[in-house]
């Protein structure tokens, strides 16, 4: 399988291009060392040239590149509904059909905030293209290379966990990596798929920070978090990872992933429980001296 990656560069498309067997073809902004069976495509989403470069041959697209954080909507839609066009245009034209779409459980709550607004549109965009698509909805995704949480374990390594309200759905960067390139192959298809690591009903937040206590070997204090702090939080810019977008969604009680799991029976299942992704983050954490 030749697979044409979006975000080849990222937390999560790193992994996907570590763990694919096969020939790649990879969208990056910036040169990239020379890489066995992948070749590079210099450009960006809004680049025709370089995503008809990038799907000439391919077998399946996998389009995980998007827009996490901005100051504004027009910007979410320029990278998450704009590029996503862009790409499933590309792989109709070079006659790719397998496009595996990797969205985020925000756009089951479009109006809470900016990004999960830009995601749904860009999903609206993939069920009425007619590609055989998949959209997966990932939950919150981390790892050992992961930066987006780090600032989570660094303040556990201080002994404190911030709680907000409401349960979570997680996931171990690997256990994504396999998914998406287990569909990138085949199995489901016109289907909206939010996965998880397997724990029913997901976690509470002080079952993640007895986790990552456990991991670093150290008490960790977790402090419920009112919702009116986060927003005041958000409002003054206490934090520049912490917008006012971001808040909205981190203040909504369930993120709780619904049944992706089941729909991929007998063709995968996630490896990393919470103990264990945990453990296997906070030993990379410490490897690359970040904690």
């Amino acid at each position: 399988m030749t697979l044409a990656l979006t975000g080849a560069t990222g937390f999560v498309g790193s992994r996907v291009l570590f763990r694919h067997d096969g020939q790649a073809r990879a969208l990056a902004r910036r040169p990239q060392p020379p890489r066995r069976l992948v070749w590079w495509v210099s450009g960006d989403l809004a680049d025709p040239a370089a995503l008809a470069r990038l799907c000439d041959g391919a077998s399946a697209v996998i389009h995980i590149a998007g827009v996490v954080s901005a100051p504004d909507r027009a910007t979410f839609d320029a990278g998450n509904v704009a590029g996503t066009a862009a790409m499933l245009a590309a792989a109709s034209a070079a006659g790719v059909t397998r496009f595996v779409h990797v969205s985020s459980l925000a756009a089951r709550e479009p109006r809470l905030s900016m990004y999960g607004a830009s995601k749904a549109a860009a999903e609206t965009l993939v069920t009425a293209s007619d590609c055989d698509w998949v959209i997966v909805r990932p939950p919150g995704v981390y790892g050992p290379a992961d930066r987006e949480m780090l600032d989570i374990y660094k303040l556990a390594a201080l002994g404190l966990y911030i709680a907000p309200p409401g349960r979570i759905s997680l996931l171990h960067v690997d256990d994504l990596a396999a998914a998406l390139l287990t569909l990138a192959a085949g199995g489901a298809s016109r289907q909206i798929l939010e996965i998880d690591d397997g724990a029913t009903d997901g976690h509470a937040h002080p079952e993640f920070a007895a986790a990552i206590a456990a991991a670093l070997g150290r008490r960790v204090r977790t402090i419920p978090l009112p919702l009116a702090m986060l927003h005041l939080a958000a409002r003054i810019g206490l934090s520049a990872k912490l917008t006012r977008d971001r808040a909205a969604y981190i203040a909504h009680p369930d993120w709780v992933a619904r049944g992706g799991n089941a729909a991929l029976t007998g063709l995968w299942t996630p490896q990393f429980d919470l103990a264990a992704g945990v453990a296997d983050t906070v030993a990379g954490y410490r490897r690359r001296g970040w904690l």
